[in-house]
């Protein structure tokens, strides 16, 4: 195991923090991380060290502190990093897990009134798909385009396929930024037997606008998250005026 750098400007509790991370991403530590008498030894570091890194952690919510019987890796193994724009297949696989997809209906549809609203839309190409990650039900997933883009989607796998690669390697779009917003809710009885889990859960929601670099809509997307699977990060920093 690679040793922490006593030279390096990064403070070691940081960099056993990150070390730790990346072996829980890579899939090294898959139910708990070691015991502090483990990583002082592994990491020839002092307790007050190994103690502050594990606590950085429990605060960012990648680990759990179970009195007596050690320190758990959290069940929001997924954390999508706000700011970059990437697709539900990458941020899967990035955190060492397997996507996947389940086509559940697609089509042109007279989209709702709020939808028309959101996106000028007023016939859409309509795609609605069940996401995993292990095997796991993680999502239901809206997707809502422009009527050319949507049929020319339909021609690809959209069942498996990413639409995000869909789009730029074979329909040769540019993707260039989305404006997001997050909320909390409840699902319908019918996407919550998709998902797994009691109607009386909680799901993180997300809406996204996705713009080609012409400003263009090329996407509305709805999506519901389980929220003991998923979770959003941003890192903040101060700005110095």
């Amino acid at each position: 195991m690679e040793k922490l750098n006593p030279k390096d400007p990064v403070p070691l509790h940081i960099q056993l923090r990150n070390k730790i991370e990346g072996l829980i991403n890579e899939g090294h530590y898959r139910n708990k991380i070691p015991s502090e008498r483990q990583l002082m030894d592994e990491y020839e570091v002092s307790r007050s060290t190994v103690r502050e890194a594990v606590a950085h952690l429990v605060r960012e919510g990648i680990v759990e502190k179970v009195h007596g019987k050690g320190t758990f890796i959290s069940s929001k193994v997924i954390q999508d990093w706000l700011g970059s724009l990437t697709s539900t297949t990458e941020t899967i696989r990035k955190m060492g897990m397997e996507p996947g997809a389940r086509l559940i209906t697609h089509g042109i549809i007279d989209p709702p009134e709020e939808i028309v609203e959101a996106t000028g839309f007023q016939k859409a190409y309509f795609i609605k798909r069940v996401r995993y990650a292990n095997d796991i039900p993680l999502a239901i997933e809206l997707q809502y385009y422009p009527v050319d883009i949507g049929s020319q989607l339909a021609k690809f796998d959209i069942d498996k396929g990413t639409l995000f690669d869909l789009m730029e390697e074979n329909l040769g779009i540019q993707l260039a930024e989305a404006e997001q917003l997050i909320t909390s809710g409840f699902l319908s009885a019918e996407d919550a037997e998709l998902l797994e889990v009691a109607d009386s859960f909680n799901v993180l929601n997300t809406e996204r606008k996705l713009m080609d670099h012409s400003g263009r809509l090329i996407e509305y997307y709805v999506a519901s998250f389980r929220s003991d699977m998923y979770s959003f990060r941003i890192k903040l920093s101060q700005r110095n005026s």
